[in-house]
């Protein structure tokens, strides 16, 4: 395996000179989710080669489960003993950045341009960059051929816009004795992350890049609309289901599509004959998608802010983040030969790469989760019937702005 050798600037690296492993430094660092992926391997091997060359430093990497794992990277900063760097949702770093918990990443205009300009809007505040992307998913729209053709539709013409796709969702719900789409709308991050698709896919926004609350617009009414008029074509009580519980109604050929990620592939019997394509456009925009990446941040107040920054560019340097990205069977973050045959491979990765120019970013605001429950609000709201869509949006808009 070629390797890549990162090492720290010329001052830093006058301080490692003759400095035995025995005598390293521990730097912490915090990983969300658990050992066990494929992924993980790689990413050791890649650390191992950065301590070699930079034997001041002995990195010590803890798995943290993601329900506690944000939660304890952001309470050791606040408490001034924070790790070195830690693996986290790029949602959470305005936060972090506001109350000076993270130092900024300061890409060159070379690295920079490695990424597409959507994927480096999902860690871009202030007009600096405040984490690495690690880790990256876009979503696409998952059919069932097989309903397809029992409710009289034809499978190699999948829906291309809204009117289409509701068209569709009626056939199967009224032909077949599954429901036509799977409606994410419980009190879970996955429901506004299944919204945001469709409302990137009418050209709408929540927070524009001025960090203004621009909700209130025609293109989310009708976005939310959109939603209060396929509930008619739902899973019973959507208001029960997030995106987990959908991928079994999926899987159970139960729904007849579905907004979701490539993972799907891997929770679907091979025996379902299913299909994806890119989400339908909605009247005022173009096909799109919700961009979500988790991304390495360096904290302040280590001591070890450089070296933890050399570590995190040296495991994201292209090749390097291709290698974890194929191992992970993550969407890759950049393009390249190993996507182009990724694609030739698997044509079912097509619509979430091409999907990725056009596509937006979480929205990234300073209280992710009163944000996240705003927007839930909003659409269980109109799936229960208990407010019109403009109402929604308009009452949505005023509470967004305590959370920007």
């Amino acid at each position: 395996m070629k390797k890549y050798t990162v090492t720290l600037g010329a001052a830093l690296m006058a301080t490692t000179a003759g400095v035995s492993a025995a005598n390293a430094e521990d730097m912490h660092m915090i990983m969300c989710g658990d050992d066990t992926t494929p992924g993980i391997a790689v990413q050791a091997d890649l650390i191992s080669e950065w301590e070699a060359a930079n034997p001041n430093y002995d990195v010590v990497v803890e798995f943290v489960p993601w329900g506690q794992c944000q939660e304890k990277s952001m309470t050791l900063a606040a408490a001034g003993n924070p790790a070195a760097l830690a693996y986290l949702g790029s949602r959470t770093l305005k936060q972090l950045a506001q109350n000076d918990l993270i130092v900024p990443v300061n890409l060159t205009e070379e690295e920079a341009a490695t990424y597409a300009a959507p994927i480096l809007g999902t860690v871009t505040w202030n007009d600096q960059q405040w984490g690495l992307p690690r880790a990256f998913s876009s979503k696409a729209l998952w059919y069932n051929r097989g309903l397809f053709e029992e409710a009289g539709l034809d499978p190699e013409t999948p829906p291309t816009t809204w009117e289409e796709l509701l068209t569709a969702a009626k056939a199967i719900t009224e032909n077949t004795e599954a429901a036509g789409y799977g409606l994410a709308a419980a009190s879970f991050d996955n429901t506004m992350h299944q919204f945001m698709t469709v409302i990137y896919s009418n050209g709408g926004e929540v927070i524009n890049s001025d960090g203004e609350i621009v909700f209130n617009s025609e293109n989310n009414v009708q976005a939310l609309q959109f939603v209060a008029d396929i509930v008619e074509y739902a899973e019973p009580g959507p208001v029960a289901y997030d995106r987990g519980k959908l991928e079994t109604l999926f899987a159970e050929q139960q729904i007849g599509m579905l907004i979701d990620g490539h993972w799907l592939t891997g929770r679907v019997a091979e025996d379902v004959n299913m299909d994806v394509v890119p989400f339908p456009a909605g009247p005022m925009g173009a096909s799109s998608s919700l961009l979500i990446t988790d991304s390495l941040a360096i904290f302040n107040g280590s001591g070890m802010e450089d070296a933890a920054l050399s570590l995190a560019k040296m495991l994201t340097n292209p090749a390097n983040q291709m290698s974890f990205d194929i191992a992970e069977g993550y969407t890759p973050i950049r393009t390249g030969p190993e996507v182009d045959a990724l694609i030739a491979g698997d044509a079912t990765w097509s619509p979430f790469i091409d999907v990725i120019p056009a596509g937006g970013p979480e929205p990234f605001v300073t209280d992710y989760v009163a944000m996240q429950d705003i927007l839930n609000e909003a659409i269980q709201g109109v799936v229960l019937g208990e407010v019109d869509a403009a109402e929604a949006v308009e009452y949505a808009a005023e509470e967004l702005e305590s959370v920007k």
